[in-house]
């Protein structure tokens, strides 16, 4: 009888667990506290990316980002860069020295003192947006542009295809970031959007491509196999990153 109790009282307090969930964007820092099914359990809130952005200033802006929302449990972060063990290897749209090498999870677990797990924003929306059929591919536009690939679910290595020249020398980020949308208008971006498009479904040649990020329903006249999604995964995919199924991602580092 006591051992039912015990299991009884331990799957209650985990469905009691709640995880902060916070997106890291060149233009936006956004987040909210997800139940143990990942929704929501207050408006996202929102501020401007300070600029600069050293580790110093964005811990700063984090914490004062969270303050009105309701306590949690752990913490889930996407960041628009590399990420590797917990660590920032690149942060094209921040100073990048301070962020090479820099341990982003292990500076937010100590300010905030909850478990930390990191992952690129992209690959943070992938997780929750993808089905777990064959070869997914997550494109978001934003800021820059940003790539993520799952196979039958399962996150694949991190390519960094957004630094990637495609045209006249010009990365994916110059050449289908929120730059380029205001410089182009939206008929003249969305074109060049299915360039990446192409190139990607020559490489991979995958099942299903999302287009996602908060430039991704601006997209006018996408391909056919082309979804658009919710920027909204970026938040609710952090929810993913803390089931049993992945817990090798952060074995090393977190």
């Amino acid at each position: 009888m006591k051992k039912k109790v015990k299991n009884a009282a331990s799957s209650d307090s985990q469905a009691k667990v709640s995880t902060l969930s916070i997106d890291i964007g060149g233009t936006g820092l956004k987040a909210s506290v997800l139940d143990r099914t990942g929704k929501m359990l207050v408006d996202r809130v929102r501020v401007a990316t300070p600029y600069p952005c050293t580790p110093k200033i964005l811990l700063k802006a984090l914490a004062d980002l969270i303050a009105p929302l309701p306590p949690f449990d752990r913490i889930s972060v996407g960041f628009p860069g590399v990420i590797r063990d917990g660590r920032t290897l690149t942060a094209p749209h921040f100073s990048e020295r301070p962020w090479c090498n820099f341990p982003l999870a292990a500076a937010l677990s100590k300010r905030f003192g909850k478990p930390v797990r990191l992952l690129n924003d992209a690959e943070v929306q992938g997780f929750g947006i993808v089905k777990g059929r064959g070869l997914e591919v997550v494109l978001t536009l934003g800021t820059g542009a940003g790539t993520a690939v799952f196979r039958d679910g399962v996150l694949m290595p991190h390519l960094e295809l957004a630094q990637h020249p495609i045209h006249l020398n010009k990365t994916y980020n110059d050449h289908i970031g929120s730059e380029a949308l205001l410089r182009d208008g939206a008929k003249k971006w969305s074109h060049h959007v299915h360039k990446p498009i192409k190139i990607l479904n020559s490489l991979l040649h995958y099942d299903q491509l999302y287009l996602g990020g908060g430039n991704g329903n601006k997209v006018i006249r996408p391909p056919r196999d082309v979804r658009i999604v919710s920027n909204q995964a970026g938040i609710t995919g952090g929810i993913r990153l803390w089931d049993a199924d992945i817990d090798g991602l952060f074995a090393r580092g977190q």
